[in-house]
């Protein structure tokens, strides 16, 4: 079978997969410090503090508030990882993004009954929303506020795309340049700045692929008085794991 890769942002939250877990974990807790803790706070310091429980946790991903995935490192050393997916002060923001292989759906006993595909991770991210848009690099010529505007519409209009659960070759190109590609909020800064609306991101396969998997992302602005679209579009490949760049972001034209 061909390899299946994700590349997804949600959410990661743990669960008690068996009952006997769940009351291992209450007698650690019994035994930590835990005075003047919310529960959350808790939690992350009885995990920290008794590593072997993390391995017993049943990690689930959520995106668009779905059970999507049961995520699991494939290096047993990345298990730390899905310790600092507990924010001590979980917000609505809060961001996780796996790059994984996905595997079989999971049986029944591996997480009380869930039954949604396992992805073995390699890389585990952790943020928030509004951390990422303040680190994207501004254009000088664009205000500090406008551009916040337009890099926090567009992050939130890919997030929402319909069952983006970042297994498809378009959904995996999509997220990675959400997070990886700074120049895709800059052009839509400018489109703003220009009276022109976001529209429509299509993704399409390229006509360069070939041996490798490459997809045409494009961004379709409107002219909000006279009608008139503009396009832009970059090059993703999507062969294997790690999806990366193959053109930057540039005028596209219909033939």
């Amino acid at each position: 079978m061909p390899a299946s890769y994700v590349y997804s942002l949600g959410k990661i939250e743990p669960r008690f997969p068996r009952l006997s877990v769940e009351k291992e974990f209450a007698q650690a807790t019994g035994r930590a410090e835990t005075v003047n803790l919310t529960d959350r706070q808790a939690l992350q310091q009885v995990l920290q503090q008794n590593r072997y429980l993390v391995r017993q946790l049943c990690w689930v991903m959520t995106v668009g508030g779905l059970e999507t995935y049961i995520v699991v490192p494939r290096d047993p050393g990345d298990a730390n990882l899905l310790v600092e997916t507990l924010r001590p002060n979980p917000r609505a923001g809060d961001i996780d993004l796996i790059v994984g292989m996905r595997g079989p759906l999971a049986a029944p006993e591996m997480c009380n009954g869930l039954i949604v595909p396992i992805v073995a991770f390699d890389q585990l991210y952790s943020f928030d929303r509004d951390a990422l848009i303040a680190s994207i690099p501004r254009p000088e010529a664009i205000p500090a506020d406008r551009f916040a505007a337009a890099a926090a519409e567009v992050f939130d209009r890919i997030m929402l795309v319909t069952d983006n659960a970042g297994a498809t070759d378009e959904h995996r190109a999509l997220n990675f340049l959400t997070v990886r590609y700074p120049a895709i909020y800059a052009a839509v800064a400018d489109a703003f700045s220009r009276n022109l609306s976001l529209t429509a991101v299509d993704v399409r396969p390229s006509a360069l692929s070939g041996v490798r998997n490459i997809v045409d992302v494009i961004f379709s602005f409107t002219n909000r008085t006279t009608d008139v679209v503009e396009k832009q579009f970059l090059r993703v490949d999507v062969t294997e794991e790690f999806p990366f760049l193959v053109t930057r972001i540039s005028p596209y034209y219909d033939l």
